[in-house]
């Protein structure tokens, strides 16, 4: 019986500590985010500009909110942004595993991001980077008053069901994706593919325990690392987190793509390749439901993927300066953000974590997963998508973004990892003032290399914070785990 009130005390904690979060997470929200009209916008490899009437323009230099753009492709912008998936805190879901926490606000925000990143690669996975969601522009503003005023409704509901001792229970169902229906043209049957993709793909992310890609099992695969539910993560434990999760999931829909993580700021080619590869131990099974086709970008940057490859996932751990990040590499992440297959960058403000997926000038523009929402219960084929899509972008200088984070790319094929290494070698390349490369490719593989000496106490003078006159141990958060 004590241990059944003890239990009962730390749910109402958790609750209480939700809603705290729901309101200083909601008021400091914006509903709209100031963007120059005589800069270019880069959104995760697409570029737009907001040019405004000769009318209304305002003086050379000057800002206004989105609601000032009249001309250019601001409803281009606004349609790409919201329709990238929004993963954010939650509450009322099962309790994670090894806890009683029903929520993960105050604490979950880097596995948030870690979620957003890797949905991005399956988005181009499966719908390509020209897809964009039919309901994009119908999202209604976020209102931090009325969010907060019913996330207080919810939690005197769920108190008072909690002191009635009729907790809530959750389940995900076989079906992830919507039944198919007579549609009665090809453009129609194709929007109708498509919308299929999108929901099961958001499902994967689900906050229950068979979810693939979701929170429960995440946590899961932290305990294996050390990690408990309510723990902060880094961005590097993150990416090991998510490689795990990509390589165990049995869904038939994840068998075409898989996750590799560099080692010690270093990606090594053959590995990466033979991530490319399909192992041949595994076996096909005719029963086994037909994954969906590899989208093509608007501008392939390879031949077609072949059979026997698999897309891969490249998350690279970096630290981009030693307390501060070096301004010298505001420069680098630009140019990755301008690329179509970068899929963003998690990182964030110390202890605070964010999905960086563009900039304008000097300032980032991120996917922010401190807003906490409702469980959305995924195992019906028409659940609510209106929450897994953000219609606000949020901006923050480049000089407020922690140095630690991981940079994300996707490669659907041997031939374009190639084409994707070349490119980012020569990005990598040191420039006149001796700035060294956040990361480098090496031709070969891993355990040609004898990294067992940097684990845990060697400690080593990194280029990238060679300025400070500091050093740092490799048991960081950006290096081996």
């Amino acid at each position: 019986m004590e241990s059944k009130g003890s239990d009962e005390v730390e749910k109402l904690k958790t609750k209480f500590m939700s809603v705290w979060h729901n309101v200083k997470y909601s008021w400091a929200l914006k509903s709209k985010t100031s963007f120059s009209r005589n800069s270019p916008v880069f959104l995760l490899g697409k570029c737009y500009h907001f040019k405004a009437e000769d009318d209304d323009c305002p003086e050379d230099g000057a800002e206004g909110s989105d609601e000032d753009f009249v001309m250019g492709n601001v409803e281009a912008f606004r349609k790409d942004f919201a329709s990238r998936v929004w993963l954010t805190y939650r509450e009322d879901f099962p309790p994670l595993p090894g806890s009683s926490l029903i929520s993960d606000c105050g604490w979950g925000c880097m596995l948030r991001a870690g979620q957003m990143m890797l949905a991005q690669a399956l988005v181009l996975h499966y719908l390509g980077r020209d897809w964009t969601w039919p309901e994009a522009l119908t999202l209604p503003p976020l209102d931090a008053e009325t969010r907060t005023t019913t996330a207080a409704k919810r939690l005197v509901a769920s108190l008072e069901a909690s002191l009635q001792g009729t907790p809530k229970t959750s389940s995900i169902g076989p079906s992830l994706g919507p039944q198919a229906q007579t549609l009665g043209s090809a453009e129609e049957a194709d929007a109708h593919l498509k919308e299929t993709y999108h929901r099961n793909l958001v499902s994967w992310f689900g906050d229950v325990s068979l979810a693939p890609l979701g929170l429960h099992r995440l946590v899961r695969l932290g305990l294996t690392m050390g990690k408990q539910a309510g723990d902060w993560y880094g961005p590097a434990v993150v990416a090991h987190i998510l490689k795990k999760a990509v390589k165990e999931a049995t869904d038939p829909g994840l068998a075409g793509i898989t996750a590799y993580v560099s080692q010690d700021c270093t990606v090594y080619s053959v590995d990466v390749v033979e991530c490319h590869k399909v192992p041949s131990t595994e076996e096909t099974s005719d029963e086994t439901p037909e994954s969906p086709p590899v989208a093509q970008t608007s501008q392939p940057l390879s031949a077609p993927t072949l059979p026997e490859d698999r897309a891969v996932i490249i998350l690279i751990p970096v630290r981009l300066g030693g307390e501060r990040t070096n301004p010298e590499y505001f420069d680098f992440a630009k140019s990755i953000l301008s690329l179509e297959y970068c899929i963003g960058i998690i990182g964030g403000k110390p202890k605070q974590a964010c999905y960086f997926v563009g900039f304008q000038d000097d300032s980032l523009i991120y996917m922010d997963p401190h807003y906490c929402q409702s469980f959305v219960n995924v195992s019906t084929s028409d659940f609510p998508l209106q929450s897994y899509h953000c219609p606000s972008p949020k901006k923050m200088p480049f000089s407020k973004m922690d140095p630690s984070c991981t940079i994300g790319f996707y490669s659907k094929s041997v031939q374009d990892y190639e084409r994707i290494r070349e490119e980012l070698s020569k990005l990598l390349q040191p420039s006149s003032k001796d700035k060294y490369p956040a990361f480098t490719f090496v031709q070969g593989r891993s355990a040609d290399h004898d990294l067992s000496s940097d684990l845990n106490t060697e400690k080593r003078e990194w280029p990238f914070i060679r300025d400070t006159r500091r050093t740092v141990t490799t048991a960081g958060d950006f290096v081996l785990l």
